[in-house]
């Protein structure tokens, strides 16, 4: 915001003098003057006792600011630092503080509510609102805002934060000279669209006028560590505005970080042993297809279809080997996996912490950095030879083709992210199996630039995990693909190959409680002989009325090949009448390919049969999204 006439209380000569001083100040002396002169105003201004108390916990926030290669990096969407406006709450009233979340798999609205938790610790007001629900007319009326955001799609805000987003990009949008903010963004470094819907609101805020309280903290994958430190920033700062008191005693960081969490997690899990782990297709499939069946004895919480259960991997140890032998380092040293001060062995490391089997831009940018390779500096200045030679290439690639000038084990934290969790659909109902979970994984194996790739989890799984074996697991919460259970409501489910795993829960779930109604299945896979998971449930259910509708598409058994867009629109007027009945739509598969032309195969019915134009259709399906009648667990 520009200091004039009009918005200070500061006559032209004083202008003047604030705008020389302003640019020649760093980010901790704002902060710092700032608190000082809050302090000044109250007649509690000892300069002296606010340096002593204060100057840790400044450099402490502006540290944790500053931009990083890791696994969360932080900037500000304009060249000017962020200023924290305290002038627009007085110390003589409770803080009063909006946490905004947009969300598609829960992780932001994990992160809100414990932030709002903490907040309330320490006495601040605090609201906390799924976007689309917070009263867009109250934004000119708020003073702090705090938005924690998940990015979907191709670089898309969730669901619930579409209309929030439109209202601040439309012509509509307020002034927010007076609002204080802060946003932190979750994404995936493996899409190009990295925590864009994050920086979109961040952008949009600050155009408007808005105050960064803080630049804006972005998330890979494993948010945890990251997110927790931004609720301690966040805290800190906001205890320091609340109270307008240089002697309140600095946040005690080691007890907000071990407050208890969620009782498992990815770095609590729980321990299931394997009860089955069976081949669901033929040997004649192309793609080998697993069932697995896991204990939850004692795990203490209960699913729903539509949830998911989610794997902490090991790497192979062959590519573990070969790796430490391209290097040339001894398996047994000692190194740091963060920025703590434990170690553990390279071999450990390896195995347990960080990702080796697929490239990211942000890793090649991170081995530019590191490398010392002339060749690597220059290719990655350009986009489009990144994203070629990461496909299908993993580390061992990297190091091969273009040779470390200097590399040791302790810099492996600086340039791999860390290993991810892997996600499955829940493929049982918990009311059906109350002692166990099941899921559906395809085996990925295939043939990249002369070597055999694999997928970490889904290999673990089925070549290196055998029935009483004990695997690492955690349950997650889906919000937005969550079933009706009722006689009235249609359902048309879709789904291709792994897909169908949330379907199979929630049809089991269907027939323990005795429902029926108007269910229709479209499924597809590659050949009906080989890879018809399932089969035998589905067609059961088929004939006892469980699912009303049953259209199945197998592209290999067919000249042209047949897809479930094509059953869609080969049903095209049902489809739509499904849909003019109230009908919720559901989508589980491929996010690139499945997806991509499911959708178009809806908006192509919405036109034939609908009348729609084409961007009456989209909006038509966007207004669906909205109301969650159409549901995607795409991945």
């Amino acid at each position: 915001m520009e200091l004039n006439r009009t918005n200070s209380p500061f006559d032209e000569n004083q202008l003047e003098l604030i705008k020389q001083l302003m640019p020649t100040l760093s980010s901790d002396q704002q902060s710092w003057l700032s608190g000082y002169l809050l302090n000044t105003s109250t007649g509690e201004g000892d300069l002296n006792q606010y340096t002593d108390d204060h100057a840790e916990p400044s450099e402490h926030l502006s540290e944790k600011t500053e931009p990083t290669e890791s696994t969360a990096s932080t900037e500000t969407a304009t060249s000017e630092a962020p200023q924290t406006d305290t002038t627009a709450t007085s110390t003589d009233e409770p803080l009063e503080v909006n946490i905004l979340f947009g969300t598609e798999t829960g992780n932001a609205e994990e992160i809100a509510d414990e932030f709002e938790t903490k907040l309330k610790e320490h006495d601040i007001t605090v609201h906390t609102w799924e976007m689309d629900d917070f009263p867009q007319e109250d934004l000119t009326k708020v003073n702090h805002v705090f938005i924690i955001t998940s990015t979907h799609g191709v670089g898309e805000p969730p669901i619930n934060a579409l209309d929030f987003y439109d209202f601040l990009h439309g012509d509509e949008a307020p002034d927010l000279s007076h609002l204080n903010f802060s946003v932190l963004a979750l994404g995936d470094q493996d899409y190009p669209d990295f925590c864009q819907a994050g920086k979109d609101f961040d952008k949009i805020l600050g155009d408007l006028g808005g105050n960064r309280l803080a630049d804006r903290v972005e998330c890979d994958f494993d948010f945890e560590e990251t997110s927790e430190q931004w609720i301690i920033d966040m805290l800190e700062l906001l205890t320091q505005i609340s109270s307008g008191n240089q002697n309140e005693e600095p946040i005690d960081e080691d007890v907000i970080v071990e407050e208890p969490q969620a009782p498992y997690s990815k770095t609590h899990p729980f321990f299931a042993e394997v009860v089955e782990n069976s081949v669901l297709t033929e040997p004649t499939a192309t793609r080998e297809v697993r069932h697995l069946e896991l204990s939850l004895d004692g795990y203490g919480e209960s699913y729903e279809p539509g949830d998911s259960l989610v794997i902490v991997p090991k790497n192979n140890p062959v590519l573990v080997e070969e790796l430490i032998d391209t290097l040339g380092w001894d398996s047994t040293s000692s190194i740091t996996i963060d920025n703590s001060d434990q170690t553990v062995s390279l071999q450990n490391a390896l195995t347990n912490e960080f990702e080796i089997s697929k490239l990211t831009p942000s890793i090649l940018n991170n081995a530019a950095a590191l490398f010392g390779n002339p060749m690597l500096n220059a290719n990655v200045q350009k986009k489009e030879w990144v994203q070629n030679y990461i496909y299908g290439r993993d580390f061992i690639d990297l190091i091969k083709d273009f040779t470390p000038v200097s590399l040791t084990p302790d810099m492996l934290k600086d340039l791999l992210r860390k290993l991810p969790p892997r996600e499955y659909s829940i493929a049982s109902s918990n009311q059906v199996n109350p002692h166990t979970v099941h899921i559906t994984v395809r085996v990925v194996k295939y043939e990249a630039h002369h070597r055999e790739r694999q997928g970490v989890c889904s290999v673990q799984l089925a070549d290196r995990t055998q029935t009483g074996d004990k695997i690492p697991v955690y349950l997650k919460k889906n919000p937005n693909f969550k079933f009706p259970y009722n006689n009235h409501t249609p359902v048309i489910m879709i789904g291709a190959g792994t897909g169908i795993a949330p379907y199979r829960a929630f049809l089991q779930e269907r027939e323990h409680l005795q429902l029926r109604g108007n269910q229709w299945l479209i499924f597809g896979n590659q050949n009906y002989d080989a890879d018809f998971l399932y089969r035998s449930d589905l067609e059961s259910w088929l004939e006892k009325g469980i699912i009303s509708k049953l259209d199945l598409a197998f592209s290999r058994d067919t000249e042209n090949k047949i897809y479930v867009q094509h059953r869609i629109e080969e049903n095209g007027a049902d489809f739509y009448k499904w849909l003019r009945n109230g009908a919720t739509v559901y989508l589980c598969g491929d996010k690139d390919e499945m997806a991509k032309g499911v959708h178009q195969s809806l908006v192509n019915v919405l036109v034939q049969h609908g009348d729609f134009t084409q961007a009456q259709a989209e909006d038509y399906l966007t207004e669906l999204i909205k109301n969650q009648r159409y549901q995607r667990d795409v991945y």
